[in-house]
């Protein structure tokens, strides 16, 4: 079991160091706006971090240096899911209250908003660039599609099974993938068809809720229903899966970092979570902030980041 030194720091934020034999990571939590609810997170080019505000209808960014926020608001209706930064540097938001991906200018933060088509009310939940710059997403409603930034043409196409479409990620050969929490699977979609094909993890019903791909093109995906990670090597055509440690895991977010360490969020046990591949063990570390319910998670060399959407808070682990 990890040993937690708090300290203090100069930031308006909780600190703590986490200490074990084979790692050492300092841990800090981050206030935003009362009733922001953040549920996505992505950090920026420039050191500064992005986060859906899904409570306010806004997006939020984060100046870690400082600890102070802006907030900039969307539009009437919004309710924010998903944010990443594209390959131009802006934030691209799907927002499922205004049935819309949206872009911010992160110079001038004005709001570009790209509608879906008629008739597809997705409730749309994540979205990632394949290596040509399109943007793909998911929508709960039982959708994916995507967007052509250049044309600004977007495509929405039914997904199998029904509802359910959640996470959504690419691979370094630039297959994208998304996972479906209602149908319990994970699909891979095809370029050219864009047509989608299942692939189902050993466990049924195991709520497959985020996915992740690491350097080698393997799968990660977090399975919900069960408290398990999983993990499908399109090279082999296999699955494994770990159970995750704890009396009631509940394993929500997923994210594999640039040293092909995988990390998770555990509701059941309000805490963060490092899978080592290799060695196949979980480092648990727990949140300082109770109920913190941190549904994603993004990094970038050196840093973990989470939205803790249950306690209005960002938190970071900075990695050795």
């Amino acid at each position: 079991m990890k040993k937690i030194f708090l300290c203090l720091m100069w930031a308006p934020a909780f600190s703590a160091l986490i200490d074990s034999a084979e790692a050492a990571s300092i841990l800090q939590e981050y206030p935003v706006p009362r009733g922001s609810h953040p549920h996505d997170v992505a950090p920026a080019p420039d050191g500064t971090v992005w986060y859906t505000a899904q409570g306010s209808g806004e997006l939020g960014r984060l100046d870690p240096a400082t600890g102070k926020t802006t907030h900039t608001p969307l539009g009437r209706g919004s309710r924010p899911h998903g944010v990443i930064v594209g390959p131009d540097g802006a934030p691209w938001i799907t927002d499922s209250g205004l049935n819309t991906i949206v872009r911010v200018d992160p110079a001038t933060l004005a709001v570009k908003l790209f509608p879906l088509p008629e008739g597809s009310d997705a409730n749309l939940n994540t979205a990632t660039f394949d290596p040509q710059g399109v943007l793909w997403f998911t929508g709960q409603s039982g959708f994916y599609g995507r967007l052509d930034p250049h044309s600004g043409r977007v495509e929405v196409f039914e997904a199998p099974k029904g509802p359910g479409p959640y996470g959504i990620a690419a691979a370094p050969d630039g297959s994208v993938y998304f996972v479906s929490l209602a149908g319990s699977y994970l699909a891979r979609i095809h370029p050219k068809t864009r047509a989608a094909t299942v692939l189902s993890p050993p466990t049924p019903r195991q709520g497959a809720r985020r996915v992740w791909a690491d350097s080698l093109g393997r799968l990660w995906i977090s399975e919900w229903n069960v408290g398990r990670v999983g993990m499908y090597d399109p090279a082999k055509n296999t699955w494994k899966e770990w159970r995750a440690p704890g009396d009631h895991p509940a394993i929500y977010s997923i994210f594999v970092d640039d040293r092909d360490q995988v990390w998770v969020s555990d509701f059941g046990g309000n805490a963060l979570m490092r899978f080592d591949p290799a060695k196949e063990t979980f480092e648990v570390i727990p949140l300082p902030t109770p109920g913190a319910a941190v549904r994603q998670m993004l990094g970038r060399p050196g840093e973990v980041w989470g939205a803790e959407s249950g306690a209005d808070k960002l938190v970071v682990v900075r990695t050795k």
